[in-house]
């Protein structure tokens, strides 16, 4: 094994997330080679002996899962008011996987768990803007001026949120993709523009899609659904309305004293500009008769 790091190791001996792992570091449960460590960096090389509470923890089998979350259970291993979570779905030899990212308890569909940190990392990392589609159906008929909302941004306390595409399925149900990672987002959009969401399901992430995965199942994935999860479409689905990104800044000439092209003149506006410049014509000629006015 080459060095990596501690909180790394960790993750991928199926202690926690890298996050959870740099708290148990931080708080001096971990332990290399018989010293307490509390620097989350540290280099673990092949032979250290890494211990977390006093108990040998080793590098586990890269495992990853793709679960189609029913309704009602909780992104968590243990939750503080003693509902039911998601790990309850999965035997005990994966109760060690953690989930990449999370569905709150009153939505469902597709949840990948893992226990390869890097998978976790590239997944999550905002800079890659791993796509996420959703089918939603709300309490009233959508307007188009709130779909349009979506896409521009809707403003709430927790900053500017907003969609990447969304697609019209009924009057009441849209699907909608994000490319952002921001807590309960499509419940805060649509609640801070005044409705309510009935159902919310996860339906893709990245390429992946569920297919015929029953609610409650989970299938193991292989190198190709992986990568599938951690790749972005190249087009959008058909008939999707699209955020518009801002138009880049116009580009300064490049020649010095090189003067911008004079815009184009309308028609009406060339036509005033030559009336204007004829000479006054004598009164009573055929010329006043038949001149137009002025605009």
């Amino acid at each position: 094994m080459e060095q990596t790091r501690l909180n790394k190791y960790l993750a991928s001996c199926g202690v926690d997330s890298r996050r959870g792992c740099d708290a148990l570091i931080l708080e001096g449960h971990v332990e290399v080679n018989g010293h307490p460590c509390l620097k989350p960096g540290t280099q673990v090389k092949e032979g250290d002996h890494v211990r977390v509470d006093g108990k040998r923890v080793t590098m586990l089998r890269t495992t990853t899962i793709l679960l189609n979350k029913p309704r009602g259970l909780v992104c968590s291993k243990d939750d503080e008011l003693g509902r039911e979570t998601i790990y309850t779905l999965l035997p005990v030899a994966m109760q060690h996987l953690h989930h990449v990212g999370r569905l709150d308890a009153d939505s469902e569909g597709l949840l990948l768990l893992t226990n390869d940190g890097d998978l976790t990392q590239r997944l999550m990392h905002p800079r890659n803007k791993i796509e996420k589609e959703y089918l939603v159906t709300c309490n009233q008929p959508y307007t188009q001026e709130h779909l349009d909302l979506f896409l521009s941004g809707v403003y709430s306390k927790e900053g500017k949120l907003s969609a990447k595409s969304l697609r019209r399925m009924s009057a009441r149900r849209i699907s909608m993709v994000l490319d952002q990672g921001a807590k309960r987002q499509i419940r805060v959009m649509h609640e801070t523009l005044g409705y309510q969401v009935l159902k919310l399901v996860r339906v893709r992430i990245g390429m992946l899609w569920g297919g015929d995965l029953d609610v409650g199942r989970f299938v193991l994935l292989g190198p190709e659904e992986i990568l599938k999860a951690s790749t972005n479409p190249e087009t959008v689905a058909p008939k999707s309305l699209v955020r518009k990104e801002g138009k880049p800044a116009a580009k300064k000439f490049a020649r010095k004293g090189a003067k911008p092209m004079a815009k184009k003149s309308s028609r009406k506006t060339a036509f005033k500009r030559r009336i204007d410049n004829e000479p006054p014509a004598k009164k009573g000629s055929r010329a006043t008769a038949k001149r137009p006015r002025k605009y």
